[in-house]
């Protein structure tokens, strides 16, 4: 995370094969930040790892620096940080923290776990 940055996307790559409509929709997250700190570093490692897992091909990511651009926090009400939004799929939720709890994180962007 670069502070000369106003904010960094990230996009994944779109697998091969079939799937249906609502598999194609692209998970919008943001994610908010206030610099370099252990629980942003964090939080942003846990979220791509999870992304990578659960939502591999479907997912961008945006990152924002709250001391870059403090003024984007009043949009989605954040009061604390770091803090994940899922704007797409709606309806929107939020989740505070570093993002370490898997199983929480799972629950709150109400990830469902295919079994094959």
């Amino acid at each position: 995370m670069e502070k000369s940055k106003k904010d960094n996307k990230t996009k994944s790559t779109k697998p091969a094969g079939r799937s249906s409509q609502k598999k194609k929709e692209i998970w919008q997250l943001r994610l908010y930040v206030a610099g370099n700190t252990p629980k942003s570093v964090a939080a942003l490692a846990n979220l791509r790892r999870y992304c990578e897992q659960y939502l591999l091909g479907r997912y961008e990511i945006e990152i924002i620096d709250l001391l870059v651009q403090p003024q984007l926090a009043a949009g989605d009400q954040i009061l604390a940080i770091p803090t994940l939004v899922r704007k797409v799929p709606v309806p929107v939720r939020k989740i505070i923290g570093d993002l370490s709890n898997e199983e929480k994180v799972l629950v709150g962007l109400d990830i469902r776990l295919v079994k094959k």
